[in-house]
């Protein structure tokens, strides 16, 4: 038995307990996690002080750092954060359909958990906290492999909760760490399909692309987001301007942030120079087309097809002037991952267009790409934006870490 398989049989040993928890078991294990992250931020905050240390010897990107950074105020966050999801209902045993059939048989389907589910997962140490809990409400139970650049974050974080969730009765075994980081384990883990019943891969292109290509394990693909702002020739400048600061600037590590922008070529010499004064106060870099650069001047450095293609997760954005709607559509068709795309516009009529023909997991009119989130949608944290259309899509919350099992009470019948 290999490194990942003692993993995964301590979690399959686990996944009785967990099936059978109550909703106050559960619920009282994620409030000692919360109070024990609290309890314990000195602790926590000099292990991520650790990997931002390296992080730094090893010229990780400031935006990068950003994502990896736990501050006093962000663990507050995730502690309160636990709090919002022990208020959500709990899915395990909710009835989700049935009926009575004319042999007298009754059939009912209701909410399962899904088993054991393995995470592989880049850079942000608040996922480890944010799965966990997800996991455990959803009564799950869950193996966890970070990014060698927050090991000693994520170690600190999963003992915490391991050692909370061991003072509740629950097993420790419900959450485990992955302490080996090597290719080879993460290669085990992949293939470890007598025990995972589902892995889900949350980070960059090239670590979801690694999964699809090798796991044998049920994969749930998450995070790429090569996200669009469409502004229309009706957009009102002003709130296209916040939208792409907002979508773009406030946190431009993340999978949601705006990494390309098309304009309405009628609209164009209007709302460039205003959307670029803008990006100027964050030193954003404009890669963009002859238009653009005919509009913007110099500072526009010639855009590339793997440019339209690339999430930046950085201060960059490419840039596009385009004829209509209808180029629109056709752009992000081609080169969307069918995340989260957003029109600005006073049109009704391509609004609809907009939201009718464009396929991604949140289509946005008037609004930031940036609320494409657990939170942000109402249920609670999450476990990374699905984009993919089986069996969820979206942010991923307790409803889409279970599964339906059928119960049919008879009274001797046969077939």
């Amino acid at each position: 038995m290999n490194y990942a398989e003692t993993l995964g049989a301590k979690a399959k040993a686990a996944e009785k307990a967990m099936r059978c928890a109550s909703t106050e078991e559960k619920n009282n294990a994620l409030k000692e996690i919360a109070e024990a992250l609290k309890q314990n931020t000195e602790e926590i905050l000099a292990a991520n002080e650790s990997d931002l240390v390296d992080a730094e010897k090893n010229g990780m990107s400031a935006a990068m750092q950003d994502r990896l950074r736990l501050t006093e105020d962000r663990i507050k966050g995730i502690s309160a954060g636990i709090m919002d999801v022990i208020k959500l209902d709990d899915p395990v045993g909710a009835m989700d359909g049935g009926s009575l059939r004319p042999n007298g048989m009754r059939i009912t389907k209701i909410r399962v958990p899904l088993g054991t589910i393995g995470i592989i997962f880049e850079s942000r140490p608040n996922v480890t906290v944010d799965a966990a809990v997800l996991c455990l409400k959803a009564g799950n139970t869950v193996i966890l492999r970070g990014g060698k650049e927050a090991y000693h974050s994520n170690k600190c974080l999963c003992e915490v909760m391991r050692s909370a969730i061991e003072r509740t009765g629950l097993p420790a075994d419900a959450v485990q760490f992955v302490d080996d980081t090597t290719r080879e384990v993460t290669s085990q883990l992949m293939k470890c399909s007598d025990y995972l019943d589902v892995l889900i891969p949350r980070g960059g292109a090239g670590l979801i692309r690694a999964v699809k290509e090798n796991a044998t394990v049920p994969v749930i693909e998450t995070g790429v987001g090569n996200c669009h702002v469409f502004i229309d020739e009706t957009a009102d400048p002003d709130m296209a301007v916040n939208i792409i600061d907002n979508g773009k600037t406030q946190r431009p590590s993340v999978c949601n942030a705006v990494e390309s922008l098309l304009v309405h070529e009628n609209i164009a010499e209007k709302v460039l120079p205003l959307v670029k004064a803008r990006l100027d106060e964050h030193n954003v870099e404009i890669r963009g087309c002859e238009k653009t650069a005919a509009i913007l001047g110099n500072c526009v450095i010639p855009a590339t097809e793997e440019d339209y293609a690339t999430e930046f997760l950085d201060y960059i954005i490419s840039v596009k002037v385009v004829k209509d709607i209808s180029e629109a559509i056709s752009h992000i068709s081609v080169f969307s991952t069918g995340h989260s795309e957003c029109i600005v516009t006073n049109s009704l009529a391509n609004a609809e267009r907009f939201k009718n023909e464009i396929d991604a997991a949140a289509v946005y009119v008037n609004a930031s790409t940036r609320f494409t989130d657990g939170g942000m949608f109402g249920l609670g944290a999450e476990i990374g934006i699905s984009t993919q259309k089986l069996h969820a899509r979206g942010p991923m919350g307790l409803r889409e870490l279970t599964s339906m099992k059928y119960l049919i009470d008879g009274n001797g019948q046969i077939r």
